[in-house]
């Protein structure tokens, strides 16, 4: 789901953490050479599908957290569920590869061109793969585009969601091309990211009014378009099966079914035991308890893999809270967190690299990340520390003005990475002569109660790593506006603290249709939020997924999503 949003359910998942410019004056420190990303990494560890050492037929078992409240991952009951199902389920346009380069995806696109940059109005025009067809055989049609765009778009408030995906609201028109096949969509402006709309793309008969869309689409009859067909939806039984789609035109699946199973975290590791599943996401449950880990690994026929989820774990600062309204001092505090030792912490008890994050926007091996820490200032912290006047004596509590630097950190209750990362935050901060209390609070409270009203000073979680940064992430770092009363209005920026500049560095990339131009102005955007003392990020949140031996196309995808028409058993 393209949404970006944090809420109590997301918080809850996110147990081990999961939420530059000038300042607020008008220092500008120069930009540093950025840190690129290794080009040859990868992002997953998925058990390659050889399609021609996988066999036709069986049946696969999937873990879920539970039947989804919908399959419309554009509701507000939607979760991380609803999109899995999804993908096997209905077309997306463009699909990311391992380092979330969205390409067409040749089952749904023969073709997809934009105008130049520069070239006013925007049209992309998209050519529709001719067999690509709703499971009732008829085809995708422009009906269908319109439809959703209508939908997503905001103009209508009667379609409710969960949020709008970005840049629906930038398309003008939608109109049939030359031919039935051929799509074209108007922008009334530039929009960068077009390529991550459509996905998924949903039939025109679930969008094209606002009852129907604002419907939970579940079990029964409805139209897909993927390599598989709904054929059981028992929230009861907890159970959602998908059989192949017999009017798929695309290469042949090699399973007969899937089905997804309801199994809470804490129970997995007994349905793996007893070969009641074949995959099964464990972060959940290893992330409460490391022993988790060692039983899954201790599995017979079963292998555990690892990866660096899209999932970007920041220390957030609340800019609004006593001393922290100090850029100097954020900048400080940024410097003086040790990010490899917070990352060795939290992911070497799971068997991943300690690797330190180093931007607030893009994940490691996102095409366009580069590490920008050191737009926070020189590392030396605690002259960083002394120039913002907070001085220390006798390796105690740094004070100023007679008040110590003590700060409380917020984070979610129920999480064994959560306590760790903490307790590293907490002891290397002390050796700077910052004092920091943990505060757990529980899962379901986290956000309302405590970073929307901002009751915290420093706060643990984590934000996802959108396809569609510029506007995707824009809302975390977007400048704090007063309400019509003359409070201020933070949106989704819980840090409190923005500028101008950052703002339209995020406009300029949104509008720019040159791919390299657009990630040097994202790159830019980082290298402000740095500055600012906004937030700093720490790791990637893992992702770790028990596969048994045997099943292809399984494991942890990182950047990218499953294709489910290899996943099968080989032999």
């Amino acid at each position: 789901m393209r949404v970006r949003q944090l809420t109590a359910a997301a918080a809850a998942l996110l147990l081990a953490a999961a939420l530059g410019g000038c300042t607020e004056g008008h220092h500008r420190t120069p930009a540093p050479a950025p840190v690129p990303a290794d080009p040859t990494a990868t992002t997953g560890d998925v058990r390659p599908a050889e399609r021609t050492a996988v066999r036709d037929g069986g049946t696969v078992r999937w873990a879920l957290d539970g039947v989804p409240a919908t399959l419309n991952v554009y509701q507000r009951e939607a979760n991380a569920d609803s999109a899995v199902l999804a993908h096997a389920l209905y077309p997306s346009l463009f699909r990311p590869d391992e380092h979330g380069r969205l390409a067409p995806d040749p089952d749904y696109l023969a073709a997809a061109e934009s105008t130049p940059p520069g070239q006013q109005p925007q049209v992309v025009t998209y050519r529709l793969n001719p067999h690509a067809v709703w499971n009732d055989g008829t085809p995708l049609s422009a009906a269908d585009f319109t439809a959703q765009r209508a939908a997503l778009s905001g103009l209508d408030p009667a379609y409710r969601g969960g949020g709008r995906p970005a840049g629906y609201e930038a398309v003008d028109s939608i109109v049939q091309g030359a031919d039935p096949r051929e799509i074209k969509v108007t922008f009334r402006r530039p929009y960068a990211e077009w390529r991550s709309l459509f996905a998924p793309l949903y039939p025109a008969a679930e969008t094209a009014t606002s009852g129907a869309f604002n419907r939970a689409l579940t079990g029964g009859s409805h139209l897909s378009a993927g390599p598989y067909s709904l054929s059981r939806y028992d929230a009861d039984g907890g159970r959602v099966t998908l059989a192949r789609n017999p009017l798929w035109w695309g290469e042949r699946p090699k399973a007969d079914r899937i089905d997804f199973l309801a199994a809470p975290p804490e129970q997995r590791l007994d349905a793996l035991d007893q070969d009641r599943l074949d995959v099964a996401p464990l972060t959940a449950a290893v992330e409460k308890d490391t022993r988790a880990l060692k039983r899954a690994e201790s599995l017979p026929g079963i292998t555990v893999h690892r990866a660096a989820a899209p999932s970007l774990t920041q220390l957030t600062v609340n800019a609004a809270r006593g001393p922290l309204n100090d850029p100097a001092l954020r900048r400080a505090l940024a410097r003086a967190v040790d990010r490899r030792r917070v990352a060795e912490a939290a992911l070497a008890p799971l068997g991943l690299p300690g690797a330190p994050l180093g931007n607030h926007l893009l994940a490691q091996g996102q095409e366009g990340y580069h590490d920008d820490s050191a737009a926070a200032g020189p590392a030396d912290a605690a002259t960083l520390l002394d120039e913002a006047g907070w001085k220390r004596r006798g390796g105690g509590t740094r004070t100023k003005d007679g008040r110590d630097l003590s700060l409380t950190l917020l984070l979610p209750a129920g999480s064994a990475s959560a306590e760790r990362t903490a307790e590293a935050l907490r002891t290397g901060l002390a050796e700077s002569g910052i004092a920091v209390k943990p505060v757990t609070v529980p899962a379901e409270t986290f956000v309302q109660d405590h970073l929307a009203a901002g009751d915290y000073d420093l706060a643990l979680f984590s934000w996802p790593a959108g396809l569609s940064p510029a506007d995707e992430q824009r809302p975390a770092y977007a400048k704090p506006r007063p309400d019509p009363d003359g409070a201020l209005a933070p949106g989704t920026n819980y840090g409190r603290s923005g500028t101008e500049e950052i703002d339209h560095l995020f406009d300029r990339a949104a509008a720019e249709l040159d791919p390299d131009t657009r990630l040097d102005l994202l790159q830019e955007a980082d290298l402000r939020i740095w500055q600012l003392g906004h937030s700093v990020p720490l790791y990637q949140r893992p992702d770790l997924v028990a596969v048994r031996t045997g099943l292809q196309g399984a494991g942890a995808f990182g950047l990218a999503w499953p294709r489910f028409q290899d996943l099968g058993w080989s032999g």
